[in-house]
């Protein structure tokens, strides 16, 4: 977990500076592809997977270090050739990871996430999964444990796998030559990401694009058909955390309202998007029928909450920094407090964004546990060693940050008002 958090410190400034880097570059050049709501529900999104991650929140049902150790037939010498290996390996093992969790509804819950902005970006990258807590994926990686490649060879290539899926988050970089054979590029990720009917379901590649093309799964981007983007069940939400539990949520209640037990169970490996004729027939979900006329999630919002919504992200960024660069110090239970705190930042945040009328609320409940936390520990985690006044400094920013809440969510209702004379 540590050292997983010394990563994320060197990751997440370069991360934040290509999406601001692609914002002011649409903006240069007139086609500016985020919209400021949508990119801070990404950057949001990215906060609270990565401290899932670093908190250990998930349970590996086979481990690959227990496989190498009880199955392994040989045991292969840490070389070059060994990190290409497993690159391709693990490569393969996302390919089908990837296409499971497009194919069966139970999985689609795990990513329903990276495809729930209704834009295309580099921010959209880092909308990624809080909702798995058993992780399956070691048992793709059975042909590299047979061989006995060492664990920590996974462990290396594993973030650099992950992180070198981020660039083709774009539509600022069209089709690119001969590289179009064999890697993911921008295009196909756009194609991936697409609600067009044509594209459905097609580009589960990560790194290398031949996966698709030997399995039947590639589709070319077409210059005719310009990729729509989101999901055809729209989240209406900026709160990340909501819509990791959106589709489950709906599973659960279609399996309680089936009149079927057949239709109970099964609908949980069913294709995606499957709900028993009886339940649909009875509570209809809205579908977009028609992927170039339907409008877009958006919320009002004035200049001057955007600009709040920025320090927000701007605080809660510094505030998972400091928790990544200090988690062996702060150990347990204290970082899974820093966790839940975390968590609830975001909810708050993102709700007030969605100008739900409980967004105090969130706030109100964030106030409270920061000043907890400070009073039981006697400050911020120990950040006071460096920073004597850190304290006095959040405890003020926490009353600011609820008496905002309670502004803007006026300011909601004046807007609201204005917009239906």
């Amino acid at each position: 977990m540590e050292q997983y958090g010394k990563i994320l410190l060197i990751a997440m400034p370069v991360f934040l500076v290509l999406v601001l880097f692609e914002k002011w570059y649409g903006w240069r050049k007139g086609f500016d592809t985020v919209r400021t709501l949508d990119m801070i529900s990404s950057l949001t999104s990215g906060v609270t997977n990565v401290t899932k991650d670093v908190l250990g929140l998930s349970v590996a049902i086979l481990s690959y270090e227990w496989m190498v150790r009880n199955w392994a037939l040989t045991h292969i010498n840490t070389t070059w050739l060994t990190y290409v290996i497993v690159f391709i390996v693990l490569d393969f093992a996302g390919y089908l990871t990837h296409a499971l969790q497009h194919k069966v509804n139970f999985f689609w819950n795990a990513h329903i996430i990276h495809h729930s902005s209704e834009e295309f970006n580099l921010a959209c990258a880092l909308r990624q999964s809080i909702s798995v807590f058993i992780r399956l994926f070691a048992i793709l990686l059975l042909p590299a444990a047979l061989l006995g490649i060492a664990p920590k060879v996974i462990a290396i290539v594993a973030p650099l796998h992950l992180f070198a899926q981020f660039w083709y988050h774009t539509r600022h970089i069209g089709k690119m030559g001969f590289l179009e054979k064999f890697i993911v590029t921008p295009s196909h990720h756009r194609v991936h990401h697409a609600i067009n009917p044509e594209y459905m379901d097609k580009n589960f590649g990560q790194i290398f694009i031949f996966w698709d093309k030997l399995f039947g799964t590639f589709r070319e981007e077409l210059k005719e058909v310009p990729p729509v983007y989101g999901v055809t069940r729209p989240v209406r939400t900026w709160n990340p955390i909501k819509i990791n539990f959106q589709h489950m949520a709906l599973l659960v209640k279609d399996a309680w309202r089936a009149e079927s037990w057949a239709d109970k169970f099964r609908i949980f490996y069913k294709p995606t998007g499957w709900r028993p004729a009886d339940v649909a027939n009875r509570y209809p979900v809205y579908k977009i029928a028609d992927v170039y006329h339907f409008e877009k999630y958006d919320t009002p919002a004035s200049p001057l909450k955007k600009a709040w919504c920025w320090l927000q992200t701007i605080m809660l960024l510094l505030l998972i920094s400091y928790f990544f660069g200090n988690i062996a110090g702060i150990g347990a239970p204290a970082m899974f407090i820093y966790g839940a705190f975390i968590f609830l930042y975001v909810y708050s945040l993102t709700d007030l964004m969605d100008g739900n009328p409980s967004a105090w609320i969130f706030e109100a409940l964030k106030l409270l546990l920061g000043c907890g936390i400070i009073y039981y520990y006697g400050g911020w985690f120990g950040i006071e060693k460096s920073f004597a006044f850190t304290s006095y400094f959040l405890v003020g920013y926490f009353i600011i940050s609820f008496l905002a809440s309670l502004y803007f969510s006026a300011e909601r209702k004046t807007l609201h008002e204005g917009s239906h004379r």
